[in-house]
């Protein structure tokens, strides 16, 4: 990179100034040296490194300062924070909303994008619960690349670009750099808002000096430093020298000056470089315990200190107790079969005395060994532990540590007693996470000023993806980003920086909570945005309807309902275009309201002939009704006249089926009859020709003897009775016959037959 062009003409040329900021720094160096050496000393507890040394007549320790720091910072810092940009009022200006959308997809590519953003935050974080003070810094940083094949591609610069000639951009970042406590510093005040000078150490080696500075500034100043500790600092290429450079940025004056000690000149001066709301380009360092009458920090350490020492004595103690616990006694040396009892005996092991007597003599085991009491050690143990556990007690109470709830409940309390519980245990915590928060915030908030000072409003556009908007946004994406950015660096993007969008009022940058997020907390907030805004609209579509004038109001009282929801931010813009389309509606001229008297003399004229034509409708309804009621009794006469002549038809038809019925029984009758006469006198009739055969044979029997003589001339006259005998038989029998079918009609069951009335009308024989 070419030379500064406001670099001083004479290098060796001393500047008055550099005594007043070499002063500034060794007052800040003589203010904070206690505090330095103090941090120095809680890094090493906390690394342990002072293992070895005796501390406090301790030789086992409980690091209890690890165990806290562990806790409370992913507590504080549990997820990355995420940037928030969002209109300042929520008023209806679309084009304030695209480029807070624009400004917020921005930060958000760049806080995902590069690491530098979450690493310095969570260093920050710990150094805050370590030494009680952590610090970023921000950055310009642009990255050209050569035109032609045969130039070198451009280098990074520390706070601001210096372009070369035949470069291009390549693309543009914002990092965010961790600053340890030993190389930030500021001038000595009482609060934060009094400060005019801070500053931070950076060091560089010849290379990078030689890209920032000039190659004449590269030969001049002496690499005689280094970020490592002098005591553990190696020699060789493994630890290299380089320059210490103090980047100072002055407020009053509005300018950032980069100094070296070593060489006591001002190497580089520019006014006001990033052009910020505050100037100081990195945000008020995150502080543990501060007092209003200085600026140095008081590590949470320090507030517990002597307890800690307290729980690594009881420690030790508790440590020699268990040590001490263990059995050990003395026993007689004439029997050293005694020794073998402790060593060598197992369940049910005896071990063989000699001279058993004398050793029952002496009381056996009783009077040959004694054995230490545990008891006293082992109370001292429990009182021990019980000590241990107050002072450690003790301490999360200072910490705050007690406030975090850690899972314990009472089965009987309710959803709204924990809730109220974890309002109120956890306040310490919630206002450690709230500094956390809004250190992010201010950091976020450098970062969007650089953005919209610095990036060109192509490389904007294209980080936050611009072309991916709703069609709705994408008429607002030209003038939000001359918003960003500013009208002139719309036309020329290396113009002048344009205005600050913060300073507008228009846009504020914030960051989300930095507790861990549950995803069902997310969706009960999207279900009761979705059950506001339903109830909301059930009530207000009638008023629309019976008041259309009314729909801008209630659509403002909605959009004024949905900005209170963060789920509802993606559909501002639609509630923003029908608000608009609503007023514009109502800016249309109306129709001039008619003559008061006029309209009632009109509903006076309407009522009456809506009366007129009522009593018309209701005296042709009366004639209607009317003519239907004597149609309907003619019909009626008609049906009953048609009725009763049915009527006595049908009774004629059942007298004449009635007599036909009485003839035919009559006529069964009389023919049943005549054929039992026949049947009897056809019986009668067999009975005498029975008889009368009979008689003839006992007249045949008798004659035979007498007409013995007679055979031969009776002969023929007894073929002749033979020949009629057969006949009589042959007529017997079918007389027979006769009878026996006629007995047998006679002896089946029979049915009366009866008319439709109940009447006999005949008999049927069942077959």
């Amino acid at each position: 990179m070419a030379e500064l062009d406001n670099i001083p003409a004479a290098i060796n040329e001393p500047d008055p100034r550099v005594a007043d900021l070499n002063g500034c720094i060794a007052q800040y160096d003589r203010e904070y040296d206690k505090w330095k050496k103090r941090v120095k000393k809680i890094l090493q507890t906390y690394r342990d490194d002072n293992r070895s040394a005796n501390n406090g007549g301790a030789s086992v320790k409980f690091n209890i300062l690890w165990s806290n720091v562990q806790t409370l910072v992913p507590a504080t810092f549990s997820k990355l924070p995420q940037p928030d940009v969002s209109r300042r009022f929520r008023d209806n200006d679309p084009v304030g909303r695209v480029a807070a959308l624009l400004l917020e997809r921005a930060l958000d590519y760049e806080v995902q994008h590069y690491p530098d953003y979450g690493e310095s935050m969570r260093q920050s974080v710990f150094d805050r619960f370590l030494g009680g003070r952590g610090t970023v810094w921000m950055r310009y940083e642009p990255h050209f690349r050569a035109m032609q094949s045969d130039l070198p591609t451009d280098g990074v610069g520390i706070s601001e670009d210096i372009d070369e000639p035949q470069e291009e951009l390549d693309y543009e970042c914002s990092p965010v750099d961790y600053v340890h406590p030993d190389d930030f510093g500021h001038s000595v005040a009482r609060t934060w808002e009094e400060v005019t000078h801070v500053w931070r150490v950076v060091y560089l080696n010849e290379q990078a000096v030689r890209e920032r500075f000039g190659d004449e500034w590269a030969t001049k100043i002496p690499y005689d430093s280094s970020p490592e500790k002098k005591d553990k600092a190696m020699s060789g290429d493994r630890n290299p020298k380089q320059a210490k450079i103090y980047e100072i940025w002055d407020k009053e004056k509005k300018t950032a000056i980069w100094l070296s000690k070593s060489l006591s000149q001002i190497i580089d001066e520019r006014p006001d470089p990033l052009g910020l709301e505050q100037f100081w380009p990195c945000p008020k360092p995150l502080y543990a315990t501060m007092t209003n009458d200085m600026l140095v920090p008081v590590p949470d350490y320090t507030l517990y200190q002597d307890q800690a020492m307290e729980l690594n004595v009881l420690a030790d103690r508790i440590d020699g107790l268990i040590k001490a616990l263990q059995v050990k006694g003395v026993y007689d040396a004439s029997i050293p079969e005694l020794a073998r009892l402790m060593t060598e005996g197992g369940n049910t092991d005896l071990i063989p005395v000699k001279n058993w007597s004398a050793f029952a003599e002496k009381a056996g085991l009783a009077g040959a060994i004694d054995i230490i009491d545990l008891k006293p050690i082992a109370d001292a143990l429990k009182q021990a532990y019980l000590a241990f556990a107050q002072v450690k007690e003790f301490i999360y109470e200072i910490t705050g540590l007690s406030d975090i709830v850690r899972g314990q409940s009472n089965a009987n309390e309710t959803l709204g007693a924990q809730q109220i519980k974890q309002n109120f245990v956890g306040l310490r915590l919630k206002d450690m996470q709230m500094g956390v928060a809004q250190f992010a915030a201010e950091t976020l908030a450098i970062k969007g000023q650089i953005i919209c000072g610095k990036y060109s409003p192509a490389t904007i556009a294209k980080i936050a993806c611009a072309e991916q908007l709703s069609e709705s946004d994408q008429q607002y994406v030209q003038p939000a980003l001359a918003l960003l950015v500013g009208p002139e660096r719309m036309i020329d993007p290396e113009a002048k920086q344009g205005p600050n969008p913060t300073r507008q009022f228009r846009i504020g940058i914030a960051s989300d909570s930095l507790v861990q997020m549950d995803e069902q907390s997310e969706k009960e907030n999207r279900m009761e945005f979705l059950r506001a805004t339903g109830e909301f609209l059930k009530q207000a579509f009638p008023v629309i309807q019976q008041s259309p004038q009314a729909a801008p109001l209630l659509v403002q009282m909605l959009k004024f309902g949905v900005t209170a929801f963060k789920v509802g931010r993606t559909i501002e813009g639609d509630f923003d275009l029908a608000l608009d389309q609503l007023k514009k509606q109502a800016a249309q001229p109306q129709q001039p309201k008619p003559d008061p008297e006029m309209e009632r003399v009109k509903a006076d004229t309407q009522i009456q002939q809506a009366r007129v034509q009522a009593d018309q409708q209701t005296n042709q309804m009366k004639m209607q009704a009317a003519q239907q009621e004597t149609q309907a009794k003619m019909q009626a006469d008609a049906q009953m006249e048609q009725m009763r002549m049915q009527a006595e038809s049908e009774r004629h038809m059942r007298e004449l089926q009635a007599n036909a019925a009485e003839s035919q029984r009559n006529a069964a009758m009389q023919q049943d009859t005549e054929l039992k006469k026949a049947a009897l006198q056809i019986a009668g009739q067999i009975e005498v020709a029975r008889i009368s055969a009979a008689a003839q044979e006992r007249a045949a029997a008798r004659t035979a003897e007498a007409d013995k003589e007679h055979e031969a001339a009776e002969s023929a006259e007894y073929e002749a009775k033979e020949q009629a005998s057969a006949q009589t038989q042959e007529v017997m029998n079918r007389l027979l016959e006769t009878q026996a079918e006629l007995l047998k009609t006679m002896s089946l069951p029979k049915q009366v037959m009866r008319d439709g009335e109940g009447r006999i009308i005949g008999m049927q024989v069942i077959k």
